[in-house]
């Protein structure tokens, strides 16, 4: 019954609803002349088809509207301001500089139609709209954050991940601090100096563009207890900022770099490999630990997993210098709202553009955007509870295709939404990466992983958020930076100093090491590292008083 259900579901999708009962659309256009909308997106989507997946023709089929998104070909910042000095924009527009488009004034305020057209907007935000205005002096709302409404994170976002066949072959080892996992890697690189044929690397990094900031820049952060601000650090009690590489901890975290590599445990081509080199690396299963954000390399597990290499996926450990700190992952931000997605000044049709953006906010368009089709992809048991089809499950859990071709996934990322954990009222998770699905989903070697560190799932190793300090200004890294702001200018050159910086002082023989990063610092200085810091302190205070006056 169900394959012919499947069949007749498919034919129904691809036919545009064509049948007298085809849905109303919620702009006034039809899937069979649907209003085209131009949008650019900052990050490239790999999975992403052209808006012609089967989830994405459902979008088109409910909405009237057809996407046809844009991504930057030579680089982020020609891009903007490419559109920027033509004026010339896309219908929706999102880059992470938020800034940039307003004082260009790309961006229409949407708070009136939010108001007249948006109540599933205004349902998602509710008490954050006020934290969607953009500044003290303009209260106009010009995005809508892509950031996920009240998420709970099942999935540590950043940590110290070393291959399930590591810590099997050496008996679960202590995994607390950088020396417990350099001993972990050096111990299984000698009993296991290849993998598959091929030379076995210890730790790789891939510092591309502006992903220097995740893999080698956030890293230091991590380990040295800092929470994700960024590259800046404010301090919880006086709300002092400074450019967080003048830690001194984060000094040490560096020079242990340095001594990996030299020791041979750390990938030689890290500093010169691009994101699909690194991806493939990973993908070979020959890569035993990695540094690094779930989302950078998330791509290449699932080829891992898809070629039946399970124990060279990666568990996640919050590793630190020493004792003396904790792994500040899971610190209480609140709702921080930042960049998201805006309607430009161009655009032909504002109001159907924030129908389209509230349908995709919807229960409907979330559950669509997040499951699929109902008897399709997902369905209803006795007790009401929505359940993925076992052989979807299956297909999600080891197709590295799947999403491209079905379209589940794709429209999550940078639409509004709400955060993993939330349910509807009919207590049906609305993203189904809630806590039983990723129990189920993990493989038995990774289960056998946790259980024998005596955890059920990779966040019970963290420090929780009230063993943390929350931060009351949200995330440093998403508050805007003026255009006419000093700091923009000192902040880009202290990155350029500090990118390089890192490369050499890694790079440096041991005993130059102090000398080169004793250089950093006095370049930094000359760069106004300093006057940065202060000027940033500025922004911190008054983010706390708008979002709290």
């Amino acid at each position: 019954m169900r394959k012919l259900y499947l069949i007749s579901m498919v034919i129904i999708m691809f036919a545009f609803g064509c049948s007298e009962d085809k849905p109303t659309t919620v702009t006034g256009y039809s899937s069979d002349s649907p209003l085209l909308l131009t949008m650019y997106s900052e990050d490239v989507k790999r999975e992403d088809t052209g808006f012609n997946s089967p989830i994405a023709h459902e979008i088109t089929n409910r909405t009237g509207v057809k996407l046809d998104v844009l991504y930057p070909v030579e680089g982020v910042s020609e891009k903007i301001d490419l559109m920027i000095n033509s004026g010339d924009y896309p219908d929706l527009v999102m880059v992470k500089d938020t800034n940039r488009m307003v004082d260009a004034g790309a961006y229409i305020d949407l708070t009136d139609l939010i108001d007249e057209h948006g109540p599933n907007i205004k349902k998602l935000y509710g008490d954050y709209i006020n934290r969607l205005k953009f500044s003290e002096n303009d209260q106009a709302i010009y995005v809508l954050p892509s950031e996920p409404v009240d998420e709970v994170n099942y999935r540590p976002v950043m940590g110290f991940r070393l291959q399930h066949d590591v810590v099997e072959k050496l008996g679960y080892p202590a995994l607390e601090t950088l020396e417990d996992y350099e001993n972990a890697i050096r111990e299984y690189m000698t009993l296991y100096p290849e993998i598959n044929g091929e030379k076995t690397l210890g730790i790789s990094f891939v510092i591309e563009d502006w992903r220097w900031k995740i893999t080698l820049g956030n890293s230091g952060g991590f380990a040295t207890g800092a929470p994700d601000d960024g590259n800046w650090f404010v301090d919880p009690e006086t709300y002092e900022a400074s450019y967080r590489f003048l830690r001194p901890e984060e000094k040490a975290y560096y020079k242990w770099l340095n001594k990996m590599y030299h020791d041979g445990l750390i990938d030689p081509d890290s500093f010169v490999q691009d994101l699909d080199a690194y991806h493939a690396k990973i993908a070979s299963g020959r890569v035993l630990g990695l540094i690094d954000a779930t989302w950078n390399f998330y791509y290449a597990e699932q080829v891992l997993r898809s070629n039946g290499l399970d124990e060279r996926m990666y568990g996640t450990y919050p590793i630190q210098l020493d004792k003396t700190t904790l792994a500040a992952d899971y610190r209480d931000v609140g709702y921080i709202a930042g960049y998201g997605i805006g309607i430009s000044k161009n655009c032909k049709d504002p109001v159907s553009a924030i129908k389209f953006l509230d349908f995709m906010v919807s229960d409907e368009g979330q559950i669509l955007r997040h499951w699929g089709i109902e008897g399709l992809h997902y369905f209803y048991n006795e007790e009401g509870q929505r359940k993925i089809y076992e052989e979807e499950k299956n297909k999600k859990m080891t197709d590295v295709d799947y999403a491209s071709e079905t379209g589940i996934g794709v429209y999550l990322y940078p639409y509004p939404k709400w955060g993993v954990g939330k349910v509807d009222e009919n207590g049906n998770h609305y993203d189904p990466n809630n806590k039983s699905y990723i129990i189920d989903s993990y493989t038995d070697i990774e289960k056998k992983v946790l259980e024998a560190y005596g955890v059920e799932i990779w966040p019970d190793l963290y420090p929780s958020s009230v063993e943390l300090t929350a931060s009351i200004w949200g995330q440093a890294w998403d508050i805007p930076i003026p255009s006419d702001s000093s700091i923009r200018d000192y902040l880009s050159q202290c990155d350029n100093i500090m990118k390089e910086g890192l490369i050499k002082a890694i790079l440096s023989e041991p005993d130059d090491f102090d000398e080169v990063w004793r250089q950093i610092n006095s370049d930094l200085e000359a760069a106004g590292v300093h006057e940065m810091g202060k000027e940033f302190t500025k922004l911190i205070k008054k983010r706390i008083d708008f979002w709290y006056e």
